[in-house]
């Protein structure tokens, strides 16, 4: 595997239908069996992009992650990484067993496709399954390597992993706080902060939102965002990025503030949340 890991996005086959205008659900169910691969591969972007949660619709995503047809040059299986995709927003426990499955595919981007959506349903069962594959970069001297090993997403199963509270596993989480990928890195801290509420954890992500590359800071702001660092909230307003991702990274912080106080009124630290926000706004 030659590509780096990199932060989950929507992959819509062209621009031309980002409105979302172009199908009907009937249409989007009828497309996913169709003959024609173009049709099925926008179809499970679709159906994942405005949430089709019907029976219908989670049966067929299933079924597209057995899919044989649609294969690239290099051997991947570029429908079911959309139908993996698709089947974690649409939040429907059955895609549990079959997504574990796809753990063992060829594809890469399958496989963090299915990490990704397994960390959404939330759903413990998975983890054994995200273990075996991050042993594998525990082997040798991979993490401190020149050349790492890249043959698993390691970000997004350790992101998942943190999610889905696996705190048996820390011991095996931490060393890949020196992976030799700055994401791979960032989603450890953002594992092993919510795995053990440390501080130094958050404090990591913190001083990654001060590094040179665009990129990465836009993946800082995302796992602030999911762990609801509250001391991070100065240092994402004042982050040289995109207003809109700002704006979005400090909402992940109000959400964890307003679900995780009892009381009825707004904590101190979420009203200074919302004040960051209206100065960005």
């Amino acid at each position: 595997m030659n590509s780096s890991p990199q932060k989950f996005e929507d992959l819509s086959p062209t621009d031309d239908f980002a409105n979302g205008e172009s199908l009907t659900v009937e249409q989007a169910l009828a497309n996913l069996e169709s003959a024609d691969l173009g049709l099925r591969f926008y179809a499970a972007w679709w159906l994942g992009r405005f949430r089709i949660g019907e029976p219908a619709a989670v049966t067929g995503l299933i079924k597209a992650l057995e899919d044989e047809a649609d294969r690239t040059p290099e051997g991947g299986y570029p429908l079911r990484r959309n139908a993996a995709r698709a089947l974690g927003k649409l939040g429907d426990r059955q895609a549990v067993s079959p997504l574990i499955r796809c753990l063992d595919c060829s594809d890469f981007y399958v496989r963090e496709a299915a990490a990704q959506s397994l960390e959404m349903l939330g759903e413990p069962l998975c983890i054994p399954a995200l273990i075996k594959l991050l042993v594998v970069g525990l082997q040798g001297e991979q993490l401190r390597s020149n050349q790492p090993d890249l043959s698993q997403p390691y970000d997004a199963i350790l992101e998942a992993l943190g999610t889905l509270k696996a705190t048996e596993f820390i011991p095996l989480v931490k060393p890949f706080l020196e992976h030799p990928i700055e994401l791979v890195q960032y989603a450890a801290a953002r594992a092993m902060y919510q795995l053990t509420q440390e501080p130094v954890y958050g404090e990591r992500l913190v001083k990654a939102l001060g590094g040179e590359k665009l990129q990465l800071r836009r993946a800082v702001l995302a796992d602030l965002a999911a762990i609801g660092y509250l001391p991070a909230a100065d240092a994402i307003a004042q982050t040289l990025a995109e207003n809109s991702l700002k704006l979005i990274s400090l909402k992940g912080l109000l959400e964890y503030q307003v679900n995780h106080t009892a009381t009825s009124t707004f904590s101190a630290g979420a009203i200074k949340v919302m004040n960051l926000m209206d100065s960005l706004l």
